[in-house]
């Protein structure tokens, strides 16, 4: 797995270094489309209505039309957001999971502890278990605030994107409010029915039928050399990239965790010195100083890499190409 993210979550004073992993994987079988009478790839462009010229995505902005107007937003504009460079996890309730609305649930993520010692992670992840608590979070992502809810999975913290409370539809069904009656015959067979399908939950036991009858054809028509020789038309596949370096010394920069947790503690109850209220606050600022710094590096390390090796796939494919064409004309 890669990470796609690298921060700390943090709750008072407290600053737990973490990556961030996509917990999920799609399984279904991707497609390319092509021309149904010779194969050839079906490509798509991007191309101004204006000039009509095809434009390269690195020179696309954004743009947004409300009553016959149209702003245009740049990179620049979007970096200048407070939550664009943001790379906290900030918790800001501890709930009980039944309070938590399944609906509002989006994608998952894995965090795994960073730096020389994983005691803080270790200590949050006890906590939520030991309190039968949820954290409710905010963070960003892919320029996007977000909401989460962070809970334990095994022995590793799980965090969950969740949809805003405006973002969940609100229902009034009709037929919801039927003042049928239900006989009470009919709902004891109907119980006894669900009795009768009663079981614990086994997701293992479930397969994509679909998906797997799927392969089943498409290895057929590969056994039966039912194939084409496609190799110019959908050129080379793109790689994964390449993992971001890791930082060192994160722990350094980490308050004492103890005097953490009662400068915490402390402050939301209101009983600490001003002194130590600012004394507090100066190393949570040393906090989110150095952890952006590492985000930073961190990214810049990785699209160095992923640079690179566009390069020198670019190369490889234009060679092979000459190659092609020089076979062809031989």
């Amino acid at each position: 797995m890669r990470a796609i993210w690298s921060g700390s979550i943090t709750f008072g004073l407290v600053n737990v270094p973490v990556k961030a992993y996509g917990a999920t994987e799609d399984h279904d079988i991707s497609f390319h489309q092509v021309h149904d009478e010779d194969g050839g790839r079906i490509r798509y462009e991007r191309r101004c209505e204006v000039c009509g010229e095809i434009v390269e995505y690195s020179d696309i902005d954004k743009a947004f039309e409300e009553d016959g107007d149209t702003v245009v937003l740049t990179d620049e504009d979007f970096d200048s957001l407070p939550e664009a460079d943001n790379n906290e996890i900030e918790v800001v309730q501890f709930v009980p999971a039944d309070q938590v609305d399944p609906i509002m649930m989006e994608k998952s993520y894995y965090l795994e502890p960073e730096g020389k010692t994983p005691k803080s992670y270790l200590l949050l992840r006890e906590t939520l278990k030991e309190t039968d608590r949820t954290a409710i979070v905010k963070f960003a992502l892919r320029q996007k605030t977000r909401l989460g809810a962070l809970h334990v999975r095994g022995n590793v913290l799980v965090l969950q994107g969740m949809h805003w409370a405006d973002e969940v539809r609100d229902v009034d069904f009709k037929g919801a409010h039927s003042k049928a009656k239900i006989g009470k015959k009919e709902l004891e067979l109907s119980s006894a029915l669900v009795e009768q399908y009663s079981s614990d939950f086994t997701p293992e036991e479930f397969e994509d039928d679909y998906q797997i009858e799927l392969r089943k054809l498409i290895d057929a028509k590969f056994a039966q050399g039912d194939t084409l020789d496609t190799e110019e038309t959908f050129g080379a596949k793109s790689g994964s990239g390449g993992n971001s370096g890791d930082g060192d010394g994160e722990d350094a920069d980490v308050v004492d965790l103890m005097a953490a947790l009662k400068a915490s503690l402390g402050r939301k109850s209101g009983g600490k010195a001003d002194k130590d209220d600012k004394d507090g606050g100066d190393d949570k600022k040393a906090t989110k100083k150095t952890a952006k710094k590492t985000a930073k590096k961190s990214s810049k390390s990785t699209e160095k890499n992923n640079t690179k090796k566009s390069t020198k796939k670019a190369t490889k494919k234009t060679a092979k190409k000459a190659s092609q064409k020089t076979s062809k004309s031989a």
